[in-house]
């Protein structure tokens, strides 16, 4: 139900294109029952062979820009997310021969494995427990560390040799150490930018969803300028104050690596970031595959 509320707030700020709402093919009728129960407002593509007939599902295809005008939400499942990826590119999914996977949600991860297999024919390599990775990780529970995170000090540690931080702005804002001895020494979480800004719209009942973009200033004259100031230039201020403490304590130099949705948005205002890739998690797990195959 909230997700439908987010969906029906979203409408009203809709700039003309659709919400997409990506599901376990489960879970599709499910989904129809609940919008027609509790959000008959909303218009919803169900892009799915169980809900959509074929003819309607080529015209999709053919042309999704004027198929979904009028659309207010499209919902699919990872198996035909990935093949309109493929689609896209004009590639077929015959090419594909192997899949890695990094996951840190459980349920999705399972539906993306099958999605993997029945799209591509491929039995996908999981990043997890019992994965060679030829890094120690020096924490407390090495298993309670993330697989993305392993992923990026993989990624840098290949490229650089040396210590490093890397801040990826995902949906939690994730600090990570590598020492210059190719060890995970561990790092810090803090709530990424995309949950700050919600938590504002949320929970401030006079304050709006804003853009996330950098304003022209830091003292803003309206609200949603004041709104972006703050979370734009404060993740800033976060970013730059938790890389410089972790300097302070270590006891060798540190090169400083951004990476994640949102690093765009905030790592070039950051005094202490040396490196902005946002694909760097793309090529840890290709270290890994080659790793493990």
């Amino acid at each position: 139900v909230q997700v439908l509320g987010l969906l029906a707030a979203l409408k009203r700020q809709r700039s003309g294109k659709p919400s997409l709402l990506v599901l376990p093919a489960s879970l599709l009728a499910n989904w129809k029952a609940e919008m027609a129960r509790f959000t008959p407002s909303l218009t919803a593509a169900f892009v799915h062979p169980s809900e959509t007939p074929k003819e309607q599902l080529r015209q999709l295809a053919a042309d999704p820009v004027a198929a979904l005008a009028k659309t207010d939400v499209v919902l699919t499942t990872y198996g035909m997310l990935l093949r309109q990826l493929i689609s896209a590119r004009n590639l077929s999914p015959d090419l594909v021969n192997a899949g890695v996977l990094a996951c840190v949600v459980p349920p999705a991860q399972r539906s993306v494995e099958r999605a993997m297999r029945t799209t591509f024919k491929v039995e996908p390599l999981v990043v997890g427990p019992g994965i060679k990775t030829g890094m120690p990780i020096l924490m407390d529970n090495p298993r309670e560390v993330g697989a993305d995170r392993i992923v990026n000090a993989l990624a840098v540690w290949h490229r650089e040799q040396m210590g490093c931080i890397i801040v990826d702005f995902g949906t939690a804002t994730t600090f990570d150490v590598i020492s210059d001895k190719g060890e995970y020494l561990g790092g810090a979480i803090s709530p990424g930018l995309v949950i700050s800004a919600n938590a504002l719209y949320e929970q401030a009942a006079k304050l709006p969803r804003v853009p996330l973009e950098k304003p022209e200033r830091v003292v803003g004259k309206a609200t949603i300028e004041s709104m972006q100031a703050g979370l734009v230039f404060g993740y800033v201020g976060l970013v730059d104050g938790l890389v410089e403490r972790m300097r302070n304590e270590l006891p060798f130099p540190v090169k400083v690596y951004a990476t994640g949705g949102q690093a765009l948005i905030v790592a070039e205002e950051c005094r202490h970031i040396d490196v902005i890739d946002p694909k760097l998690t793309l090529d840890g797990l290709r270290i890994l595959w080659e790793l493990n195959k």
